[in-house]
């Protein structure tokens, strides 16, 4: 089975982070505006985008700081049966850099001494399809909203993630 996965790293906090993938103030704040969460282990997350259509995911695993997995119940027919990841290492430059050489380019472009790299994960898609392909790249968009967010206190959640200004 096709996973998409993405590495990213963010110049703030893992608190930060956790709280921006764990509270319906960061999740809005980033995904989408219209979602409903509570972090709470097997608790339900609804992320509406717009009028019809909403994905729903279950939180299967809540480690503080360090690990987020939700389990999607009802969207789009290639997403329900998904897992989605979040999986923070936190640490200094100079740390990260030693553990994580592939993500050089990224920790030398960031002005904060500390951070974190987020590695994100979604799996079992069951092939590899268009849909698959769309999700992967707008993931990545939305990824790069949630960096936004933590490092600039404004991200670029839905309908906006496309978009360049």
């Amino acid at each position: 089975m096709p996973d998409i996965c993405h590495e990213l790293v963010i110049g703030a906090s893992a608190e930060t982070i956790y709280n921006a993938i764990t509270s319906q103030e960061g999740l809005s704040a980033w995904w989408t505006p219209e979602t409903k969460a509570e972090p709470k282990l097997n608790s339900l997350l609804r992320f509406g985008f717009g009028p019809e259509y909403f994905k729903e995911m279950k939180i299967t695993e809540l480690k503080p700081l360090h690990q987020v997995t939700w389990f999607c119940i009802r969207g789009a027919e290639e997403w329900v049966g998904t897992t989605i990841s979040f999986e923070l290492r936190s640490g200094d430059k100079e740390n990260m850099l030693d553990t994580n050489s592939e993500l050089k380019d990224q920790l030398q472009q960031q002005n904060e001494t500390k951070g974190a790299v987020l590695i994100f994960h979604h799996e079992n898609w069951i092939d590899y399809t268009s849909m698959f392909a769309e999700c992967s790249y707008t993931w990545a968009q939305f990824l790069r909203s949630l960096k936004l967010l933590c490092e600039t206190g404004k991200g670029r959640p839905w309908p906006n993630q496309h978009s360049v200004t």
